[in-house]
This record gives structure tokens, sequence and C-alpha cells, in this order.
């Protein structure tokens, strides 16, 4: 495996954090491919991380749906299929919609702003790279990702938003294939400003309904209903 830069990835509070920050960050980026199976001694080399920080670290990946543990045999990252993406997306749906009606009806003004604040920096970030966006670059997933958060922000539960962040995060290796198929920056944006201008006229049930098909846009995308199984 090629080094990866340490230096890239903020300072946790353990050196097991750490690593599980580390090796989440390349199988999220697809550096580490679904399946494939994660050696100790080619962990420590790549991150530069003592084996037992990195045992403890990729334990940390098993609850967060990342990795797979398999016995006494060590570790690998989760395969990708049908069946996973829509357990993901049953469970976003769940979390997010009721997050939302959180949200909704405890936002304020600062919730408002934050929603235009994130919307607006991703636009401007599609608008200077055009459509290199569709590549999954870590700056632009990082705005999106910000956005989806912002929508959910005044809920009030730190779990409900912990359960958002894990399950995008699983998601995320199945929309790197949707990214792709966009068009133009353009259309991406104008299905972003159309969720959140329902969300801020803090109409609940038309909200709820575009946030379960803006989710399950990524199923139906990767995996054609008409289609069977490609994993």
């Amino acid at each position: 495996m090629a080094r990866t830069d340490s230096s890239e990835v903020p300072e946790t509070d353990t050196l097991s954090e750490r690593a599980a920050s580390l090796v989440e960050r390349d199988i999220i980026a697809g550096l580490l491919a679904p399946g494939a199976r994660l050696g100790i001694v080619d962990l420590v080399q790549r991150y530069e991380i003592g084996a037992t920080p990195l045992r403890e670290g990729l334990s940390r990946l098993v609850s967060r749906g990342l990795i797979v543990g398999i016995g006494q045999r060590g570790f690998r990252v989760a395969d990708v299929s049908r069946e996973d993406l829509l357990d993901i997306t049953r469970m976003r749906t769940v979390v997010e919609i009721e997050a939302l009606r959180l949200a909704i009806a405890q936002g304020d003004d600062a919730w408002e702003a934050g929603i235009v604040s994130a919307l607006h920096q991703m636009r401007r970030h599609i608008e200077r790279t055009g459509n290199e966006f569709r590549e999954g670059a870590p700056d632009f997933d990082r705005l999106h990702k910000a956005f989806h958060t912002a929508l959910l922000a005044a809920c009030g539960s730190r779990r409900l938003l912990i359960a958002h962040s894990d399950l995008y995060d699983q998601a995320y290796r199945y929309r790197r294939v949707m990214m792709r198929g966009f068009d133009s920056g353009k259309k991406f944006v104008a299905v972003h400003q159309r969720l959140a201008d329902r969300i801020l006229a803090r109409d609940l049930a038309g909200a709820q309904a575009m946030l379960g098909s803006h989710l399950h846009s990524t199923l139906d995308f990767v995996y054609p209903p008409d289609k069977k199984d490609r994993s």
C-alpha cells in the first residue's frame, strides 16, 4: 500500500482515534476498496502508527459499518451491494425525517442562516470548479455534508446528528458513482436549492417528502429498479 500523509487529518485525542480517522477517510475516498483486506503490517507502514492503536481504531470503525471483522484473521473493508445501500437508505430516512421534524419545529433565525450559508458555499465552490465537483473532491464533499447537516442542525439531538453523520459517510462510497452521472453543477445546485426552500418555508410534510425522495435518489441511480443487483 502507498503511504498516506497523515498530516492532512486533524489531530485527535488518541492514536486510536487518529488511526480510525485516517482509515475512514481512505475508505470513503475509495483508496481502500470494498472487500479489501486490512493488514495491520501494511497499515502500520501506510500511516506510521503502531499496531495496537491501529487495531483499536479499526475496531471503532466496525460499529460504523465501514469495516467488517473476520474472526481472528483481522478486518476488511465492508463490501458494497444493493441490499447494503437499501439498508443505509432506510436508516437515513428514519433518522433524518425525524431530525428534520424537530429542526423545523425548533429552528430559529440562526438555523435558517446556517442553511443559506451552507448552500451558498456549496454553490460558489461548484461555480469555481465547474463540473469537477463530480469527482468527489474532498473540498466539495465537506461542503455537501455541511449543507445536509445544516438542514438538521436545530433538531436538538446529538445522537440523531451523530447517526446522520455516520450514515452519510457510509452512503458516500455509493454516491461517488452517482456524482459521475451529473450533467452540470447548475442542476445539482438547483436540486439542493429546492430542498432548502421547502425547509425554510417550514412546510413540514412537503420538506419531509422531498428529503425522503432525495435520500432515495442515490439508491435508484446506482441500482435502477428495473435492473438486478450488479454488485
